[in-house]
């Protein structure tokens, strides 16, 4: 049987992630008084959210942001997808991470540090936690002009992020960096979650699985509004296709990024994505394990830049 401490603690996130301990539901309900609808007792009998329900999801997220992140204000579409805090903030730990080893095992904090997420969706919760967590500048890309709408909207509303997040329309759908990054941008590192699914078939099964594994229960046509979300959910091609997009990219920008990176949700995905950085430019290839919950991904990043490309970007733009 798990022990008490695996039971309390989440051993399988980063380190300095704010949630590695059991959620503090008392205040999280003070701060969301709804969040108390939604709350059962789980197979240990202890209190715990409804995870299987997205209006559960959603409030119990909200009041992690605000708790944890001083985030007073995260209001985005119903129809749009709801991130899990902890595991995207393992993201961006790890992302400092990487950074730290090429800075004697510093973190590089503050406005010297940029991050683009590519497809930062109508909730902006990457940049959030890389502003509020490492007080780092972000630029926020989508091809969703409602999306951008409501990740700006985000950022006026809450004071610790005004100035430090900029959204950005991608006007090409076929493009990723180009026409999102200027000749004047240098980039510390990029995120990403790409889609996932191929179609919207696939998407519909993959959320039919998600909702048995939580709950149980079979559901012939999950109700989603694809409409709202494809651009989050689906690609042509899936996630190996977008992200071998990303990859050839990525070469044009090659010295004005220090770190690209992307989320890889699939493993069968993932030889071919190393196979395909390995016939490239790139200097050094990182793979990084996470893992929350019974959920395991991966991050895998890449450099262009040479060691010594990497001292010189250390000392122009890191140094104090």
């Amino acid at each position: 049987m798990p022990s008490e401490k695996n039971r309390n603690e989440k051993v399988r996130l980063h380190p300095r992630n704010k949630n590695r301990e059991r959620y503090d539901l008392p205040g999280l309900i003070h701060i969301t008084p709804e969040l108390r609808n939604y709350i059962t007792l789980n197979t240990y009998g202890t209190e715990s959210v409804d995870f299987s329900n997205p209006g559960a999801v959603k409030l119990l997220n909200t009041a992690l942001l605000h708790h944890y992140y001083g985030i007073t204000y995260w209001k985005f579409p119903d129809e749009n997808l709801c991130p899990p805090i902890p595991g995207r903030a393992d993201y961006i730990h790890y992302m400092a991470d990487l950074l730290a080893e090429n800075n004697f095992g510093k973190i590089p904090t503050g406005d010297k540090i940029t991050g683009l997420d590519v497809g930062v969706g109508a909730s902006c919760i990457y940049p959030i936690i890389g502003v509020t967590e490492y007080g780092w500048n972000f630029i926020g890309s989508d091809i969703n002009p409602k999306s951008i709408s409501s990740s700006q909207q985000i950022v006026n509303a809450n004071a610790p992020l005004k100035g430090k997040i900029e959204c950005r329309l991608q006007k090409n759908k076929k493009d990723i960096f180009t026409g999102i990054l200027t000749n004047a941008d240098k980039i510390e590192c990029t995120v990403c979650n790409p889609p996932f699914h191929s179609s919207v078939e696939d998407a519909q099964e993959g959320t039919r699985r998600k909702i048995m594994n939580l709950s149980g229960k079979k559901v012939k046509k999950p109700e989603l509004n694809f409409a709202g979300i494809s651009s989050e959910l689906i690609y042509e091609g899936g996630e190996y296709k977008f992200i071998q997009n990303m990859i050839r990219e990525s070469e044009k920008f090659s010295k004005d990024c220090f770190w690209f990176s992307t989320l890889v949700s699939k493993q069968s995905n993932l030889k071919r994505i190393q196979t395909l950085l390995e016939h490239t430019e790139a200097n050094q290839i990182k793979t990084i394990p996470m893992g929350t919950g019974n959920k395991s991904s991966r991050i895998v990043a890449w450099t262009f830049l040479s060691k010594e490309e990497r001292k010189d970007w250390r000392e122009t733009r890191w140094k104090n």
